[in-house]
């Protein structure tokens, strides 16, 4: 098969011809009809992820069909279209035991923990719990953008951030994490302020269900956050991942309010929290890592009723042969929206 393949971190990838995956006993693989360009292919890479052992093949926003099947698998069948969570649970670990297979103890992760999908084909494990099978009007990309960003976004506003409709919802960044954030946010009823330092992302953010936008660049953005919304967010999400955004994110909530951090932090320095204000304020700190199998039909269920459209947020289509250089340029925080991979 033809994947992007790195030998070394920091070091350009390349495009290498290597062996066909098979399955585990308890997995199955996929021919990857789309991919999704993450940030966190980009972590991977830089050497930020403790899980990737060199050398590596990235990529985990994955859709495609179902082409071969390990001896244990009893849920699904060569040609089945299917996607997974970024994070798949072993079902045997205490967290799985209770549903909470996005901490799994012992997870299995495509592009992490093992080979990705930007490649012909990918092999997942522990198949028959996570892999999720598509509805037969879905399109693979609107499949592939589900697996990381939006799913993991979906898990952050409804189940850690509980947003209720009318609260004010303030997304910080407005890559692939915060768009689609806003995009929730605004489905569920709430009002969504998006910060962002460009503003053609913040255009965007608009056209997704943004009903402010604060460019942060000309603004103080802890006061215009509390003055747009009469003393402060009920809910803050730090969707980029840096110390200053995340500082900010838990400095502009009201009384009791909840922050939570989906974007990775990378190897800068820790953010400093204002413990005081958390404290005096019973502010409420979470953070989301991915979504269970289990949740996604609701996630489903929304995109079906037109509710949800992530489909909205590809803005770049590339093939295979430019994914090394797409990879390498995502440091920069260039373009917006989703950069679909079709290998």
């Amino acid at each position: 098969m033809r994947a992007v393949f790195y030998e070394k971190f920091e070091h350009p990838p390349v495009i290498s011809t290597l062996k066909d995956p098979t399955p585990s006993a308890g997995g199955l693989v996929v021919k990857v009809e789309a991919t999704g360009l993450c940030r966190s292919d980009y972590h991977g890479w830089k050497g930020h992820d403790p899980d990737i052992h060199l050398p590596h093949v990235p990529g985990h926003e994955l859709a495609g069909t179902v082409v071969a099947l390990g001896k244990d698998i009893r849920n699904f069948k060569i040609g089945d279209r299917v996607t997974v969570p970024f994070v798949s649970g072993c079902g045997h670990c205490h967290e799985c035991h209770s549903g909470n297979q996005q901490v799994c103890e012992n997870q299995f992760q495509p592009g992490f923990t093992a080979w990705g999908s930007f490649a012909d084909y990918v092999a997942l494990d522990y198949a028959d719990s996570n892999v999720v099978r598509l509805p037969d009007e879905m399109e693979y990309e609107t499949a592939a953008a589900l697996g990381c960003r939006f799913a993991t976004s979906f898990r952050a506003v409804v189940d850690q951030a509980r947003l209720k409709g009318g609260e004010f919802i303030a997304v910080h960044g407005c890559g692939g994490v915060g768009l689609s954030a806003v995009m929730i946010g605004a489905a569920l009823g709430g009002i969504v302020i998006a910060i962002d330092l460009d503003d053609e992302k913040l255009a965007l953010a608009k056209s997704l269900g943004a009903s402010f936008t604060i460019n942060g660049k000309s603004t103080d953005v802890v006061a215009t956050i509390r003055e747009i919304s009469s003393g402060g967010a009920h809910v803050s999400l730090d969707a980029l991942g840096h110390r200053v955004v995340a500082h900010n994110s838990i400095s502009c909530l009201r009384r009791r309010g909840r922050h939570v951090q989906v974007g990775l932090m990378g190897d800068g320095p820790e953010p400093a929290i204002p413990m005081g204000k958390v404290i005096a304020h019973e502010l409420e700190i979470y953070g989301s890592h991915g979504m269970q199998a289990h949740r996604y039909p609701d996630l489903l269920a929304m995109i079906a009723a037109g509710k949800l459209k992530p489909q909205s947020m590809i803005t770049n289509r590339i093939g295979l042969e430019a994914a090394p250089a797409a990879l390498m340029e995502m440091g920069s925080f260039a373009g917006s929206g989703i950069t679909m991979i079709r290998p």
